[in-house]
């Protein structure tokens, strides 16, 4: 039964991995750099701690993570009493894998998809433009206030994404301005007869005005650029935030695989023993030839 189980876990994983891939071309032509995800985060105990809680009060609502269970969160440093006092909030069992309680059928009807698993998000994002942390730390840095969406809220790095900002309260509300410089076609020939720039800025509010303009000169390319406005009334200042996020990234890059670190300490004793070994080996060769001749 426990085998069936963790099956149909990375199955469901996989699969969510082939819906979220397509994705990836839609999601990069915003044309937004990707910032860079502090991989110092990757060593730091404290701050994957950090990370599995925000995982489970942020997260686990909307998105499951099946391929992961409970249990192996001691490999970060908690015990199983630490991990089911702060950790499971529906009274799962320790070993269980870390499921969301929304039915596919609410997420269809609420969200109209139903929100992917997240088990192996951090290699599914990986592109050529960043690894797929990444691009986890970008996207989830990246919201501002669109009125014009069901949620709300859009995303710089993922245009009119479903998915609302869940960390608002942290992070706080913000505008943007989107800049788009685009050709400008002559209809009969079809020819590029010039170039505009066309800038669109939404306030807290999420309220947006539109500004378009001609461009001559070095400016006369196409392109995208964003700028984002001073996020106002969240529970935490900007590099606060940018921090929490790092730790959520971090979880989420562990998640993804849980046995990286200790596949790395071991693949160094490895190297050093094929090390020795050959060395051993190479001066047992030299004895046994130089006896020979």
């Amino acid at each position: 039964m426990m085998k069936n189980s963790m099956r149909q876990a990375v199955t469901a994983a996989l699969l969510a991995v082939a819906t979220i891939l397509p994705l990836q071309a839609g999601a990069s032509e915003a044309g937004l750099p990707l910032d860079r995800f502090p991989t110092d985060k990757l060593n730091d105990q404290v701050a994957l701690q950090n990370g599995a809680k925000l995982f489970v009060n942020y997260c686990l609502n909307c998105h499951a993570a099946a391929v992961m269970r409970y249990n192996r969160l001691t490999d970060l440093g908690l015990t199983e009493e630490q991990i089911r006092s702060n950790l499971m909030l529906a009274g799962e069992k320790v070993g269980e894998q870390m499921k969301t309680a929304m039915s596919p059928a609410d997420a269809r009807e609420w969200f109209g998809a139903t929100p992917p698993d997240l088990s192996l998000i951090a290699r599914a994002r990986a592109s050529g433009g960043g690894s797929g942390a990444d691009w986890l730390y970008t996207y989830l840095r990246s919201y501002y206030r669109d009125a014009s969406r069901p949620t709300g809220w859009n995303n710089a790095v993922f245009p009119n994404v479903g998915m609302p900002h869940v960390f608002w309260e942290l992070q706080g509300e913000r505008g943007a301005t989107i800049e788009e410089v685009m050709a400008v076609k002559d209809a009969a020939s079809g020819r590029v007869a010039g170039f505009v720039r066309v800038a669109t800025s939404y306030d807290r509010n999420g309220v947006a005005s539109e500004k378009t303009e001609q461009v001559t000169g070095p400016d006369a390319q196409p392109g995208r650029k964003i700028k984002f406005g001073a996020a106002q009334g969240g529970k935490l200042d900007t590099p606060s935030y940018d921090a929490a996020v790092a730790d959520l990234v971090a979880y989420l890059t562990y998640m993804a695989d849980p046995s990286a670190h200790t596949r790395t300490r071991v693949g160094v004793w490895v190297l050093l023993f094929l090390a020795i070994f050959a060395a051993a080996a190479w001066n047992l060769n030299r004895v046994y030839w130089r006896d020979v001749h």
